[in-house]
């Protein structure tokens, strides 16, 4: 008589908890992964009790499992998004650092997003929102997998509008006649407007940044809908514009303590709540719905930036600059996490397994019961048992990316083993006083124990035991690291730049305009028109 599998056993246990694994009775699950951009670890209700503007992401934590060390893959837009999609990091994929509205390049065209595979699977495919992963020819998400594609090919602040949203510095609206009326602004896009595509089409150039966040909202909704109509499972991929810096403040502004922050905060945890909502409407017990940040609050902004909860990186701080977004501190990418699915993600829990933004990939592609792309290796983990409550047990080594404070772009320098973490180098971002930390280089690494000094303040002693006990695993799993990606198939990206890449919907109006009052059909015709520019040949 055979033994039973420990995994048999898993499942078994909780059967009997209520909970069940997806099987093929069951069909393949939907998947909605919401991912926010800057959110501060702090920015939830329920991780920060000094948070009050998220009710809805709250009652989503209290329905399903809350993970508060989670990570994002990379400290900066574009190569954490690309390493969500792919499940490899940046040293990997080929992108190290963002793209430009210029850029000619994006995520390498030889590495397969999640949305390929899942299509390929029988999916219905989507995504709504911020790109940020190369928008010139082929680069566009409607040549990389997705069915449908409504959104901002990169950052909203990059490219004016006729209604700017709050920055620092405050950026002025588009011209709107001849060159004397541009005005030139540090760190402000002012002479091609900000484009809102629907598929391969640009439908508004300008955006209309006040209604950006309904719109979002009524496109995922409008998505869920007919992919639930069509009876094919779906995979919505909601990359929201908040938190980076504020679309504009509702009319009057909610009450908030945190002022224009805090009411767009409101706004992105309303946004979210009307997605689990038509979620819950339409499939509720066979979706998964999964929220997390790109990477920590953007500490240059000010009153604009986020909460870093208990994260404050307090040992590069005294030194100068922020340890909050682009650096490899916690702040800079330890982000909110939250799994909904009823009767399958446990609800009221909280887990404390290491996990990453790098598990969305073959997690969800397990679950789908598809394959991980051949000849390649992945940083990413199947974490589904984790999901389900059946272990709390994630990475044993999680690789942290330079993200632009400090180091070369993509390397890794920095990396976390069990409570351990090392620093090969250490810098700090902007920060909001406009100070720099300067980058400095560890031999042997500063060494931080997670479970005593959150707030990274106080590196172990290099002659304490401790320290000598833990140097020689955490210098072995730094060396099979980089010996893993230096033998693994890795990219390319292509970073190079052309002002003829930009999104251009009228190259005979200032900045681009081609939506003016009145006119939609019209600017839209014209759109088309231009949209044969896009195909990918």
């Amino acid at each position: 008589m055979g033994t039973t599998s420990p995994q048999a056993v898993l499942v078994l246990v909780a059967a009997l908890a209520g909970l069940s694994a997806p099987g093929a009775a069951d069909g393949q699950p939907n998947f909605i992964v919401i991912l926010a951009d800057d959110v501060g670890w702090g920015d939830l209700g329920a991780n920060w009790a000094e948070t009050k503007e998220t009710p809805h992401l709250d009652e989503l934590a209290a329905e399903g499992t809350r993970f508060v060390d989670f990570h994002s893959a990379a400290s900066t837009c574009s190569p954490s998004r690309a390493s969500l999609l792919t499940g490899r990091l940046g040293a990997r994929n080929g992108v190290t650092h963002n793209f430009a509205v210029t850029s000619v390049g994006g995520l390498p065209l030889n590495e397969t997003t999640l949305a390929e595979v899942l299509r390929e699977a029988g999916y219905s495919t989507g995504a709504i929102g911020k790109w940020h992963l190369g928008h010139h020819g082929c680069h566009h998400p409607s040549f990389r997998g997705f069915d449908y594609y409504f959104g901002i090919p990169y950052s909203h602040d990059m490219g004016c509008t006729d209604t700017p949203g709050y920055n620092l510095p405050p950026c002025p609206p588009c011209p709107r006649h001849g060159a004397a009326a541009r005005i030139a602004r540090k760190d402000c896009y002012t002479e091609v407007a900000l484009p809102l595509f629907e598929n391969v089409t640009i439908v508004q150039q300008p955006v209309n940044l006040s209604s950006l966040a309904a719109r979002y909202a009524e496109e995922a909704a409008r998505f869920i809908r007919r992919a639930s109509d069509s009876g094919r499972p779906f995979f919505l991929y909601l990359a929201l514009a908040h938190m980076h810096v504020p679309l504009g403040v509702p009319s009057p502004p909610p009450a908030s303590g945190r002022g224009i922050y805090g009411a767009a905060l409101s706004e992105m945890d309303a946004l979210v709540g009307r997605i689990k909502q038509v979620a819950d409407s339409h499939g509720k017990g066979n979706t998964l719905l999964w929220f997390t940040g790109d990477n920590g609050p953007w500490a240059q902004k000010c009153e604009l930036a986020g909460r870093l909860g208990p994260f404050v990186g307090a040992w590069q701080r005294q030194r100068g600059g922020s340890s909050a977004k682009r650096t490899t501190w916690e702040g800079g990418h330890r982000v909110p996490a939250l799994a909904y699915w009823p009767g399958r993600i446990p609800a009221k829990r909280t887990s404390r397994a290491l996990l990453s933004t790098l598990d969305i990939f073959p997690t969800l592609v397990a679950l789908a019961g598809a394959a991980l792309p051949p000849n390649r290796r992945f940083d990413g983990l199947d974490v589904s048992p984790v999901l389900f409550g059946w272990s709390d047990v994630g990475h044993k080594v999680l690789l942290h990316p330079n993200s632009g404070a400090a180091g070369k772009d993509g390397e890794i320098e920095t990396l976390r083993l069990a409570q351990y973490k090392a620093f090969y180098t250490t810098g700090g971002a902007m920060a909001c006083d406009g100070s720099i930390g300067p980058a400095e280089h560890h031999q042997p690494p500063l060494i931080f124990n997670l479970d005593r000094d959150i707030q990274e303040q106080e590196p172990l002693d290099l002659a304490s035991r401790e320290y000598q006990a833990v140097l020689p695993a955490i210098s072995r799993a730094y060396a099979q690291a980089l010996e893993d990606i230096a033998t693994d198939n890795v990219s390319v990206a292509d970073y190079s730049k052309d002002p003829a890449a930009t999104p251009c919907c009228n190259a005979q109006h200032v900045a681009c305009r081609c939506q003016a009052p009145g006119s939609h059909t019209a600017a839209l015709d014209r759109c088309t028109e231009r949209s044969a520019t896009w195909l990918c040949l």
